[in-house]
């Protein structure tokens, strides 16, 4: 008995909360904004047009098409002296008169056609992409005792250099693969390097927040960079004036007077961590790409953003020039990205390299490679985005298999060699497959396939 007074009591509490629940809300409608007809209307054309685009421009091809064959066939005009309801049409409406048919549907069959050779146009199709040779691994070097995080190519083509996370550079003859020199100075994991072309200096940078010029003519620290709060993931050397760029965890990226060691502009904007700089001499002259999903383009004279690039929708963990064209690539997560300077105009996307992309380089043939952070390389030929090949790059025995992250890679000063640093703490070197040839290693492409862009 006195349960069920209690759970009848609790029934007469809960309606009567959600009986005052109802009456507020019921109380409130009246002072909800009214619904945007206008602009929900937008908003589902835009998610219509976006999801069944393709579809779209299909059905407007056939009606096109369809509307082009009615006008070639002409107009059906009945027999003279047809009957209508089982009488006899007079004489005068049994004459048809005469007319030149053709005239008449000269303008509307070649409206028709333009029309139709318009959508025709504007149906996006994939062009022939050039053929390039397939890469195959040729040597690994062993020697870092952690995650190898960055490398460099000198402007000789005699050595290139590599930074990891046992704290200590690496020189390495580019012919032989030999250890020539070992630089002992962070504290913290190396994360970037660069060799000036005018100077005999190599620049480092790292966790440490420490930015060194080391002299390789005594492989000595010269001169220390100091201003950094945070880590510092990536450097810059500009070609042409003696400034250098870096960038880190501090979300700003810096430029240092590479003489006097002063910190020229600090290019503020970003809101996290800045993954990679890089620096050219025309404008625009200084490219940052942040985890916060943006790329910006900046004026390296003022010290200001000219423009931010938000079309990615995960971060940008790198950033490569084409060594010819006036262009550069984004590499992230959700699409490798292609742009033209100096507006960072969008070109194409890049698509199907399903990674977290670590590293981008490219050659003067055309040859963009991709290493994503599960050890895989993906191969793309730069004018069409055509995907050549993948690899998946081996594991160094002893390591396990989710040491597989590319680092860091460039091409050597030629063109013809690829090194990649690696987490299984080995650099590997490729080239190109000299048996290779057209009719060996054909190019899968199919026209018929429509390429779709998603922005």
């Amino acid at each position: 008995m006195i349960e069920d007074v209690q759970r009848h009591s609790v029934h007469t509490l809960v309606f009567r909360s959600l009986k005052r629940s109802h009456d507020m809300f019921l109380a409130n409608q009246g002072l909800l904004p009214p619904v945007d007809e206008k602009a929900d209307t937008i908003r589902k054309l835009a998610k219509a047009r976006d999801n069944y685009g393709l579809v779209f421009d299909d059905v407007k091809k056939m009606k096109a098409m369809k509307q082009l064959q009615e006008v070639e066939s002409g107009p059906t005009l009945p027999p003279p002296g047809a009957t209508r309801d089982g009488e006899v049409l007079n004489n005068e409406a049994a004459v048809v008169p005469y007319t030149d048919t053709s005239l008449m549907q000269r303008p509307t069959q070649q409206s028709t056609q333009n029309q139709l050779n318009t959508l025709i146009r504007k149906a996006p199709t994939m062009p022939k992409p050039k053929w390039h040779a397939p890469w195959k691994l040729y040597r690994v070097i062993a020697g870092h005792l952690g995650w190898v995080r960055c490398v460099t190519v000198e402007p000789g083509n005699e050595w290139f250099a590599t930074g990891a996370a046992d704290r200590i550079i690496k020189i390495w003859d580019l012919a032989s693969g030999q250890l020539k020199v070992s630089l002992t100075g962070h504290v913290s994991t190396v994360r970037g390097l660069a060799v000036s072309g005018r100077h005999p200096y190599l620049f480092s940078c790292g966790e440490d927040r420490q930015v060194k010029c080391w002299d390789l003519e005594y492989n000595k620290v010269i001169r220390h960079y100091h201003g950094h709060l945070s880590a510092v993931y990536s450097l810059s050397l500009h070609p042409t004036i003696d400034v250098l760029l870096t960038a880190g965890r501090d979300s700003t990226a810096r430029v240092w007077d590479m003489r006097t060691k002063a910190n020229v502009h600090t290019l503020t904007g970003h809101t996290h961590t800045v993954a990679s700089v890089i620096t050219q001499a025309s404008e625009p002259q200084v490219i940052t790409g942040s985890h916060d999903t943006t790329i910006r383009l900046w004026d390296l004279a003022a010290g200001k953003s000219l423009c931010t690039l938000t079309n990615h929708k995960k971060s940008v963990r790198s950033l490569v020039f084409h060594p010819t064209l006036y262009m550069f690539a984004s590499g992230s997560p959700d699409n490798i990205k292609q742009w033209k300077c100096p507006d960072g105009k969008f070109i194409q996307n890049l698509s199907g390299h399903n990674a977290i992309v670590n590293c981008l380089a490219v050659n003067a043939e055309g040859v963009l490679v991709s290493g994503g952070d599960n050890g895989t390389l993906h191969f793309w030929d730069w004018r069409t985005g055509y995907n050549f090949q993948r690899l998946q790059a081996p594991v160094q025995p002893g390591s396990m298999d989710s040491e597989a992250g590319i680092f860091s890679m460039i091409f050597d000063q030629s063109g013809s060699r690829l090194i990649t640093t690696e987490a299984d703490k080995t650099i590997k070197i490729y080239r190109e497959d000299d048996t290779a040839t057209e009719e060996s290693h054909p190019i899968n492409w199919k026209p018929d396939i429509l390429k779709r862009r998603k922005f």
